[in-house]
Order: C-alpha cells, then sequence, then structure tokens
C-alpha cells in the first residue's frame, strides 16, 4: 500500500470529546416543512459502503499535508476544532487513512456504520442539512450524506476514481414552503427535476444512490455521465441504482442555517458541532502519485471536499448555469444489475 512504502507513523484522533446526545430535529426551531418534504434514499442491494459518520472520519484519520502528517494540532482532533486546520494547511489537508485507498483488504470502516440497519450509537449522524433563505420567500434546503468510502466505476475491468471520503446530496427549493424543485448531485455535475415529476412516499421524493459511487438519481436504472449533465441508459461510465434499502436521512441528521452575506453556518441546536463546516481541507486521502489509471483519469483519485464548496448560494436550483428542470423521468430499469453482481440483466 502506499501509504505503508511511506513510512509515517499513524496517529489517530477521537473525535467529539465524549458523545452528548444532540436535540431531535423536530424540536429545533428548522420550519417544518423541510423535514415533511426531506428525501428518502434507496442504497442499491449490492451496496457495500454505507452511510458514515464524520467522528468516525477522524478517528481513523491523520491530517496531512505532501503525506506528511501536520504538526501543532488540537489534541483531539474533532467537530469543534477541525477548522483549525485550516491555519496549518487550508485547502492542502487531506484527511489521510492509514490503510490508504488501495488498501486489500479493506478495513472495516470503509463500510460505513449502517451495514445492519441500524446505527452505530457511538457515532450516528450521517447526513447533514443546510439551510440557504433568499429572504424573499425562497429557501433552499440542502440534505448531505456522507460515505467513508467511494468506489468508482468499472471501465474496461479497471475502477477509476475510487477514493475516501465522499460527499453527495439533494437541494430541494422551496417557495413559502412549497417545494418546487429538486437537484441530484451526480459526480460534482447532476439533474434538476420539478417536485411533481419526482417520485415519493407520502410527500418525501425519492432519490437512489448509485451502487459504490453513490451519485444520487431520481430514478432505478443504468445511468451513464460520460457526457457532462446528460443521464443516458447506457455509455462506457455507468452508474447503477435500485430498490435494496430505504434509508432516512432524518434518522441521524444534525441541521444548519448558512449566512449568505457573512459566509457563517448555525447550528439549529446548541447540541450541533458547527465548525467543522468551516474546513477547507479534503476528507480523504490525496491522489496517489504515479497510480495507475485510464484515459488520464486516475483509479485512486484524491478524497472531497466538504458542503461549503458545494454552491451553496444559487441563483438556480442547478449550480450552474444552463440549468434545465425537468418536469418529467424518461426510463427506469428496476433490473439493472452492476458489473460484478448476480440478478438478472
Amino acid at each position: 500500500m502506499f501509504q505503508a512504502l511511506l513510512r509515517v507513523p499513524f496517529v489517530s484522533f477521537m473525535g467529539g470529546g465524549g458523545h452528548v446526545t444532540p436535540t431531535a430535529l423536530n424540536e429545533t426551531a428548522i420550519p417544518a416543512y423541510v423535514l415533511e418534504y426531506a428525501p428518502l434514499v434507496w442504497l442499491h442491494s449490492q451496496e457495500l459502503y454505507g452511510p458514515s459518520g464524520l467522528e468516525q472520519q477522524l478517528l481513523y484519520t491523520t491530517p496531512m499535508v505532501d503525506w506528511k502528517p501536520v504538526h501543532e494540532l488540537s489534541s483531539p482532533l474533532t467537530l469543534d476544532n477541525l477548522d483549525s486546520l485550516n491555519d496549518l494547511g487550508n485547502t492542502s489537508v487531506f484527511l489521510t487513512s492509514s490503510e490508504g485507498a488501495d488498501a486489500n483488504p479493506q478495513p472495516e470502516w470503509f463500510k460505513g456504520i449502517h451495514q445492519d440497519g441500524k446505527p452505530n450509537t457511538a457515532d450516528p449522524i450521517t447526513s447533514y442539512i443546510v439551510l440557504v433563505d433568499h429572504d424573499d420567500g425562497q429557501l433552499d434546503a440542502f440534505y448531505f450524506y456522507f460515505f467513508a468510502y467511494n468506489q468508482g466505476n468499472t471501465v474496461f475491468e479497471m475502477e477509476l476514481g475510487d477514493h475516501i471520503g465522499d460527499w453527495e446530496h439533494n437541494m430541494i427549493r422551496f417557495s413559502d414552503g412549497d417545494p418546487q424543485a429538486i437537484w441530484y448531485s451526480q459526480h460534482a455535475r447532476g439533474q434538476a427535476f420539478t417536485y411533481e415529476a419526482t417520485e415519493k412516499k407520502d410527500k418525501r421524493p425519492i432519490a437512489y444512490a448509485a451502487n459504490g459511487t453513490h451519485a444520487v438519481y431520481s430514478m432505478t436504472g443504468k445511468h451513464d455521465h460520460s457526457i457532462p449533465n446528460l443521464n443516458l441508459p447506457f455509455g462506457f461510465v455507468v452508474d447503477y441504482t435500485d430498490k435494496g434499502r430505504l434509508w432516512d436521512p432524518l434518522s441521524s441528521a444534525y441541521a444548519y442555517h448558512y449566512d449568505a452575506g457573512n459566509q457563517t453556518f448555525q447550528p439549529y441546536d446548541a447540541s450541533y458541532p458547527v465548525n467543522w463546516l468551516n474546513f477547507n481541507g479534503q476528507w480523504g486521502d490525496d491522489a496517489i502519485p504515479g497510480g495507475p489509471g485510464l484515459f488520464g483519469q486516475a483509479k485512486f483519485a484524491a478524497g472531497p471536499n466538504g458542503p461549503k464548496f458545494k454552491h451553496l448560494v444559487r441563483t438556480e436550483v442547478c449550480p450552474s448555469k444552463p440549468c434545465q428542470v425537468l418536469g418529467h423521468r424518461i426510463w427506469g430499469d428496476e433490473e439493472a444489475v452492476a458489473p460484478g453482481t448476480h440478478g438478472s440483466s
């Protein structure tokens, strides 16, 4: 493994500094409609890497710059002081695992904390709501989902884009409390649909997290994403979604308000840690230098940055223009099966 070759000593930091039971979302001042219309997420039936907690990520990683441990750290490193790393490397800091993205066999913590359908009581929070109020009756609710590991797509028998740490999200735009449109993040891009066009369980829109990559889609089936912002049922770089296990992100969530003018985050309850949202670094290992790849794409990519970098302030429901909000879903394939899995096709 790459990091083993570096012979860098591994230092772990316990997150949290003692756990306090967080206040339930419905006991805070968060608008009720934000919870009423929150997405439900279908995880793939073959998913190995489930939702995970940020404190767990701190437990199993060491902050590094250029593959060297950062010194002068706060100890223990927690979600309350993670932003102190901004003065010790800023965006060059990577929360680096001891095992490496190329670990074989992989450690159990890569697989998240929901494999048995129950949260790990030591670190139950795996999703994060961020609200941005436009002060004109319009409010954007971001629903962020975190995973400890991203398994990339297989192209010509090689996985591309494996990395430690993975952030995905939906965003719902509300007008006077009514949902108007929803954004589905997919590999730094995505798709937007009207609320009416989405599949729902009661009032809650459905998202499908792709096997391994966790990109979120509006339907089951195959999803080629080789062409930016175009979702096709065939191609070379394909995600797979199905109805494996239904996950309710509200069962394990913190909530925050983002003040765009001051660029600050405020928690909806004092029990929700907030300073981690200001962390400018990356939530996983750096890309392995000289590692394997194909067509200029690395097998082992760098970990992602966090929610503050996901275009929280938007004119449209999409993070960039042009923005096409689709009024219908085009296809679905309940029987799509990812390569290497078993089932009908």
